[in-house]
């Protein structure tokens, strides 16, 4: 067995010293995407690298990269946070009364509404994506991995996660200008 193979982290102490080492940076951006409060982001990394230990015996590298496999699991760990978060948010709301906001509130939150267009926009556009898409665009943008690691997360083919991809930026293009262009656009007989 190799001494980087990511099976061994769940064994040999030094391994996993060396794999937080090389991908924690990884992790950390990954969550750090998803979640405001730098306390959660360091204890859901901490969760992920916990995660990947107890998952590290069924590592395969047919199925891609130690990274790749990482951000999976890092997926699932941020995603059960948020359904964790939604339970908890409607169960407290169930017991508190709806806290209102103040006048003030009201206008400071509408001036930073307003400051943002275009990046809301864009957010706008990613939401609306098909899920596939946006998955494969964050891991492929934002998450920095290659069509072919992005595939092997999502559990897709490489050729799925290309065609999913060029839809994406094909859709984030037009929603930053929606009147430019597009490339390789059909001309019409």
């Amino acid at each position: 067995m190799d001494l980087d193979d990511p099976r061994r982290i769940g064994f040999d102490e030094a391994a996993l010293e060396r794999f937080y080492r090389a991908h924690v940076e990884l992790v950390e951006r990954f969550v750090a995407r998803r979640v405001g409060d730098p306390h959660l982001v360091a204890d859901l990394t901490a969760d992920v690298f916990l995660a990947a230990i107890d998952a590290a015996p069924s590592y395969d590298s047919r199925r891609g990269p130690p990274s790749a496999w990482l951000v999976g699991i890092a997926r699932n760990v941020v995603s059960s946070e948020f359904r964790r978060v939604a339970r908890e948010r409607r169960a407290r709301g169930r017991i508190n009364a709806r806290e209102l906001l103040d006048a003030d509130d009201v206008v400071r939150l509408q001036e930073r509404i307003d400051a943002e267009g275009r990046a809301r926009r864009l957010l706008d556009a990613l939401e609306a994506l098909p899920a596939g898409e946006r998955e494969v665009f964050e891991l492929v943008a934002v998450d920095e991995l290659t069509p072919r690691e992005a595939a092997s997360v999502l559990g897709i083919s490489a050729v799925a996660a290309r065609v999913r991809l060029h839809r994406a930026r094909a859709a984030m293009r037009n929603a930053i200008a929606p009147d430019a262009p597009t490339v390789n656009q059909p001309v019409e007989a």
